[in-house]
């Protein structure tokens, strides 16, 4: 693979599905290459899989919230599917981008990898990158990634502008607030978090004994709640776990002065494919996870100025 431009422009205002590419916007960052071995294989969930990695560097600068890019070309298993892809696309197939599961403090990168599935009328090609990935990928595996960038990080005056972060994910949308959670309970102990989670049923809540750990550890500043939206008698896995998906009437409680609260909301959205087929049946999308998280914000009275959002598959 040959060496990035050092001076790349790489920003994402949001997180792709397979066969989206990644956008090249300002600001400038400089980006590198890095080789890596995977030193340990974490499975969170039946389909997702944290990939600790050991890249020889003592220190790696970057912030939570940040991603990092992986191209699919370096993996012999995916030659044949990548040729395919690109014939059917009329184009070279693009990096995947993946959010950093770790935090600047911890001694390893990781990422944490959700095994796509193709969804009729909502994704346009079958998933390539994250089923080898999510799967197929064990320890002492080796792969090279580009890193590191993203505007879904913390403002360095964050503790001038709040002393309360809401943090509003879904699915695998937890990824980069679960790196911001844990450095800001680390860098910024004023800051008070209240995490809350969105998933189908227990069993998909990727982190769950970790988020758990970590608010028994923190109980002044961190609240976990969890709303499930396909599990039948979802409080008798704990007081904190809801049935349903994010509201405002749910929110409204949480955040007493909503003009005070930083929001940081990632996960699902309607993508750019699931709009086109919709206009074909003349119909309109609905709202998917991002889209009913921000009316909701919306109707409790918190500026949009005050919500940093990320899309994720």
């Amino acid at each position: 693979m040959a060496a990035p431009d050092p001076e790349l422009r790489v920003v994402r205002t949001s997180v792709p599905h397979e066969g989206e590419a990644v956008r090249a916007e300002a600001p400038r960052r400089r980006i590198r290459e890095l080789e890596a071995m995977v030193a340990d294989v974490v499975v969170e969930t039946p389909d997702t899989t944290t990939l600790v990695l050991f890249t020889g560097n003592d220190r790696l600068e970057y912030q939570p919230g940040h991603f990092c890019t992986i191209d699919p070309h370096q993996f012999e298993p995916l030659e044949r599917w990548v040729q395919y892809l690109e014939d059917l696309k009329g184009k070279a197939e693009a990096p995947r981008a993946y959010s950093l599961a770790s935090a600047p403090h911890e001694r390893h990168l990781a990422i944490t990898v959700k095994e796509e599935r193709y969804q009729r009328g909502v994704t346009r090609y079958p998933p390539l990158l994250s089923p080898l990935l999510a799967k197929r990928t064990g320890r002492g595996s080796r792969l090279v990634l580009t890193g590191f960038t993203g505007p879904y990080v913390l403002p360095p005056d964050v503790e001038a502008r709040t002393d309360h972060l809401l943090h509003l994910v879904a699915g695998s949308g937890v990824v980069p607030n679960w790196s911001i959670l844990k450095h800001a309970l680390r860098e910024h102990p004023r800051l008070r978090h209240t995490f809350v989670y969105s998933n189908r049923t227990w069993g998909d809540v990727i982190y769950r004994d970790a988020l758990a750990a970590l608010a028994a550890a923190h109980p002044r500043q961190l609240r976990v709640l969890h709303t499930l939206t396909r599990e039948a008698e979802p409080e008798r896995h704990g007081p904190d776990v809801r049935a349903g998906r994010i509201s405002a009437e749910l929110l409204r409680p949480l955040v007493p002065d909503p003009r005070a609260v930083l929001v940081y909301a990632c996960g699902p959205a309607i993508g750019p494919f699931e709009r086109q087929a919709a206009r074909e049946r003349g119909e309109i999308p609905g709202p998917r996870f991002l889209e009913a998280a921000l009316a909701a914000l919306q109707e409790i009275g918190v500026p949009r100025d005050r919500v940093k959002r990320e899309s994720y598959g």
